[in-house]
């Protein structure tokens, strides 16, 4: 395991093929190498009669991976013109794409912390592992910015309004909360990761699944559905936030409270990225929206903010602009969704 060598590392068991991200001391976080090589490698591995089956999993103890370089990204917002954060994005999102259209099994392994980056390298494969010790999230408005790779197509379709509630204040969700949001699709104990993984070498997937799936753990969120759903239904972050203070319950109330700590256009933002997304349909028009909405967000105030306040200062106290949800107009958060011309992502066709 490394950070200065190659941060994807890529070989070959029998009939696996296995990739594994190797920024243990970054939690695995993605940068544009590691995109591209991973892109490479699936490219080859489609059409390779020899591979059946690609496992992804992340080096160290502490996840498969914590999401993109945001610090990379600060930098090239704050002091350059943004270029390179989209082309990372980009390439990133046409992984996603490919991931989710990868013809054969791609099994995810998502232990540990599995957080923006890291769910669009995943939750889009068509075998979702979790385990005892996934966290996985979608935390986007806390920096400044919105739910991208894929993640507002998958929390979209998540039931009810878990999606919303969890892209709007970034919340954590363990394995049994992700299968239940249609994140991941199977539960076993993280110790059995290693064996599960050289089954793969020789047996069927769904064989080696049968060797080590075990019940899913009851999630949290099943008994919050009543005022998720009551209050996330509304058409503005506005009323949103006075559903869940009205509603009287904690759980309510605390989620109110974390969504006024978020940035303010980030939250109205996201809602309408969300919204449209349900109507949109596919996965790739989805991401031609998401790459819309980034490339906005490279030239606003609170992106560089957040991630200076959560990630370069760790301070915690960012400073948005516009500090309210009622300053944020209708305006402000359709900018975000217009057309970019010749810079489109390029995905969904004409």
């Amino acid at each position: 395991m490394n950070d200065i060598g190659e941060p994807v590392l890529l070989h070959t068991t029998g009939r696996a093929a296995h990739i594994t991200l190797d920024r243990p001391r970054a939690i695995n976080a993605l940068n544009h190498a590691m995109v591209r090589r991973m892109d490479d490698a699936l490219r080859v591995w489609e059409r390779d009669p020899a591979v059946e089956v690609v496992v992804i999993s992340g080096a160290g103890e502490r996840g498969l991976c914590a999401g993109g370089d945001i610090r990379a990204v600060h930098d090239d917002a704050r002091d350059a013109d943004g270029a390179a954060s989209a082309r990372f994005w980009r390439d990133e999102y046409h992984l996603n794409a490919r991931i989710a259209r990868f013809p054969k099994p791609y099994v995810a392994l998502m232990d540990g912390i599995v957080m923006g980056g890291g769910v669009g390298v995943s939750a889009h494969g068509s075998v979702r592992i979790v385990t005892e010790r996934s966290r996985v999230a979608m935390p986007e408005t806390g920096i400044g910015f919105v739910p991208d790779v894929g993640g507002t197509y998958l929390l979209a379709r998540a039931p009810g309004e878990l999606g919303t509630h969890l892209a709007l204040t970034g919340a954590q969700i363990g394995a049994g909360d992700a299968v239940s949001c249609g994140l991941a699709d199977h539960y076993m104990p993280s110790v059995s990761l290693r064996r599960f993984v050289d089954d793969l070498t020789d047996r069927p997937v769904r064989e080696a699944l049968d060797r080590h799936v075990r019940p899913l753990p009851q999630g949290e969120l099943s008994g919050h559905r009543g005022w998720i759903d009551a209050c996330y239904a509304a058409d503005t972050v506005e009323e949103i936030v006075r559903r869940l203070f009205a509603h009287g319950g904690p759980a309510a109330k605390e989620a109110a409270e974390t969504l006024l700590a978020k940035s303010p256009t980030a939250l109205k933002v996201t809602l309408a990225a969300l919204r449209r997304a349900r109507r949109i349909g596919s996965l790739e028009r989805v991401l031609e929206q998401e790459y819309r909405v980034s490339c906005a967000a490279l030239s606003t105030h609170d992106l560089v903010e957040g991630i200076r306040a959560q990630v370069i200062d760790k301070d915690r106290e960012p400073r948005w602009s516009p500090a309210t949800l009622a300053e944020v107009t209708a305006a402000d958060v359709e900018r975000f969704f217009a057309p970019l011309g010749e810079r489109e992502l390029g995905l969904a066709g004409p």
